[in-house]
C-alpha cells in the first residue's frame, strides 16, 4: 500500500519552518522581538488585507522562535531553558532621572569625619537565659525585670516589700502611660487633619497665633499700647465699607430701588405657606389675650358683688 500522497496531504496541511526574507529581521532576542525592515506589498495589502497580514505575522514569528532555538541551552529543575543574549535594544524612559538629594548636615559631617553607619544585628545573646533575643520590643533587650532570679531591694524602701508585684505595677504604669500618649497623638492627628493642617505642629501653632491675638485685646486698651512681640504677625481685622454721607442723589435712589424691588418686586418670592402660618399664629394670640381680658373681667366683678 503506497502511502505517500497520504504523507504529502498531510505535510502539505502545515508550513515550514524555514521563512525567506529579502531584508533579513533585526533580532532583540532578550525581549524575544524582532523588527521587519522589509517593504509591504501594495496590491496585496490592498486585495487581501486580513491574509497578507496574517501571513507576514506567522512568518515573522516563524523567524523569533528559529532564533530563540539556535540559542545555547541549560537543563534545570524546571526543564532544559534557552540562555538569552544581552539587551540591545534602549528603551526611553518614561519620566527623566530624578536628581540627587542634597546631603544633610549629618551626612557632611559623618563624611568628613569618615563615619560609617553599622547597622547593629536584631538578636543578641542573653547570658542570663543562655539564648539569643530580640534586641528591642517584644521579649527584647527592654527587660522588665520581672524574670530576675533575684531582685535587690533599696534602702529607701520597706524590707518587707515584693519587688516582683512592684515592678509588675511599675509595668501596668508604663503601659498604660503610653496608651494613653498613643491615644493623645491619634485624637490630635485627627483633629490637625480635619482642620486642613499638615501635621499637629502646624495646628498648634495656629492656635498659639489665635491665643495671643485674643490676650491683646484683653487689656483695658484693646492691645493698643502693649508691647509688640518680635516677630509677631499683625491681626487682621474685619473692615467694614460705609458709604458717605454726601454723594450722588441717584446712585442712593438706585440702591434704594434696588431693595425695594427685593421685597416687593417682581423677583420677590413669598412664601405663602409661612405668611398663613404667622397670620394664624398672630389670630391665635389675639384670641387667647381676648380670653384672658374676659376672664379677669368676670373674676373682678365677682370680687366688687362680695
Amino acid at each position: 500500500m503506497d502511502v505517500t500522497e497520504i504523507l504529502e496531504a498531510h505535510k502539505a496541511q502545515f508550513k515550514p519552518i524555514t521563512v525567506e526574507k529579502l531584508v533579513p529581521l533585526d533580532f532583540d532576542l532578550s525581549l524575544l522581538a524582532g523588527f521587519d525592515t522589509n517593504a509591504l506589498d501594495d496590491k496585496r495589502l490592498k486585495g487581501t488585507k486580513e491574509a497578507y497580514l496574517k501571513e507576514m505575522t506567522r512568518d515573522n514569528v516563524q523567524l523569533v522562535v528559529n532564533g530563540i532555538f539556535e540559542l545555547p541551552v541549560k537543563t534545570s529543575d524546571h526543564g532544559i531553558l534557552a540562555e538569552l543574549p544581552d539587551r540591545t535594544t534602549v528603551l526611553p524612559r518614561e519620566k527623566p532621572l530624578p536628581k540627587e538629594k542634597p546631603m544633610t548636615r549629618w551626612e557632611k559631617f559623618a563624611q568628613t569625619k569618615g563615619i560609617q553607619n553599622r547597622k547593629r544585628e536584631r538578636m543578641v545573646w542573653d547570658d542570663d537565659r543562655q539564648e539569643y533575643v530580640p534586641r528591642w520590643g517584644y521579649k527584647g533587650g527592654a527587660k522588665d525585670g520581672t524574670q530576675d532570679w533575684l531582685i535587690e531591694v533599696p534602702n529607701s524602701v520597706d524590707p518587707m516589700t515584693d519587688m516582683y508585684q512592684a515592678k509588675r505595677e511599675e509595668k501596668k504604669e508604663r503601659v498604660a502611660k503610653n496608651a494613653k500618649r498613643q491615644k493623645r497623638n491619634e485624637e490630635e492627628g485627627a483633629a490637625a487633619t480635619m482642620a486642613g493642617k499638615k501635621d499637629v505642629r502646624d495646628l498648634k501653632k495656629d492656635e498659639l497665633q489665635s491665643a495671643i491675638a485674643a490676650s491683646r485685646t484683653a487689656t483695658a486698651s484693646m492691645g493698643k499700647f502693649d508691647k509688640a512681640l518680635r516677630n509677631e504677625q499683625k491681626v487682621k481685622g474685619v473692615t467694614h465699607q460705609f458709604s458717605s454721607n454726601i454723594g450722588d442723589a441717584k446712585a442712593e435712589k438706585n440702591s434704594s430701588m434696588d431693595i425695594l424691588n427685593k421685597i416687593v418686586g417682581k423677583d420677590a418670592k413669598v412664601d405663602v405657606n409661612k405668611a398663613v402660618r404667622m397670620h394664624a399664629r398672630d389670630s391665635a394670640k389675639k384670641n387667647f389675650s381676648k380670653s384672658n381680658d374676659k376672664k379677669s373681667d368676670k373674676k373682678f366683678n365677682k370680687k366688687q358683688r362680695k
